[in-house]
């Protein structure tokens, strides 16, 4: 049996490249606990009962997509909105609107889609409700930066934002005491049918074991294709 001579380039080239591959394989595992961890908490948020929204950044924290209540009156002069697109694929927007609670505080209400022949307010004024309200929906935290590279930067000038982002929210609208989350409203209908609320995304794809498998299978192609290559080359066997 002839003995196997590793030839130089065919080895510097594979070897890193397989623990390169091997390296993301084993992020990809990480990264499913991680996702399946995630997708589990969110679970038991959303199961969990409804409380009053919080009164602090670390109170809300710990409560991320627990469904809350709050009360107080829509500033519907001060709408801001959200480019988004509905599940039937319809462009318009989410709407945001203040709300003033009893105490003088302000808490943004994620009240919905509309679509974007409905942006002025007068064409949807049943759907906008004087006096004091009660909100409930999924207490969110916003991202502390924008949240993906490709996105547009917010144009508070023309008020169409790509993300929420609370504090340039509240200098638009000319606001203070803002609190530093936001509540996505429930499904419960508005008069008129508009904003359509109950639009949170609560589903995390979790592909990871499949990508995981991807970059194995490749770094195993790999070293078959090696051990073939200089069996063929090199005479193994």
């Amino acid at each position: 049996m002839t003995r196997f001579r590793p030839l130089f380039w065919p080895t510097v080239f594979s070897v890193p490249v397989v623990l390169l591959l091997l390296g993301l394989g084993s992020w990809q595992i990480e990264r499913l606990f991680w996702k399946r961890e995630l997708i589990a908490q969110r679970r038991a948020a959303v199961a969990a009962a409804p409380v009053v929204a919080p009164r602090s950044l670390e109170e809300a924290r710990g409560l991320e997509f627990h469904h809350v209540t709050d009360e107080g009156v829509f500033l519907h002069d001060k709408e801001i909105f959200l480019g988004a697109t509905s599940e039937a694929g319809r462009n318009g927007y989410q709407v945001l609107t203040p709300l003033r609670e009893p105490g003088g505080r302000i808490v943004f209400v994620n009240r919905g889609f509309i679509p974007a022949e409905l942006k002025d307010p007068a064409k949807r004024s049943a759907g906008q409700i004087v006096g004091t309200v009660r909100v409930s929906g999924l207490l969110r935290l916003p991202r502390a930066e924008k949240p993906a590279w490709f996105l547009p930067d917010n144009r508070p000038d023309l008020n169409y934002w790509f993300w929420v982002d609370l504090p340039t929210m509240a200098v638009a609208d000319k606001l203070d005491r803002v609190a530093p989350f936001y509540i996505d409203a429930d499904a419960t209908p508005n008069p008129g049918g508009w904003p359509k609320g109950g639009i949170t995304r609560l589903t995390l794809p979790n592909d990871h074991l499949q990508y995981a498998i991807t970059w194995f299978s490749l770094a195993v192609a790999l070293i078959v294709v090696y051990f073939l290559y200089h069996r063929r080359n090199a005479g193994l066997g």
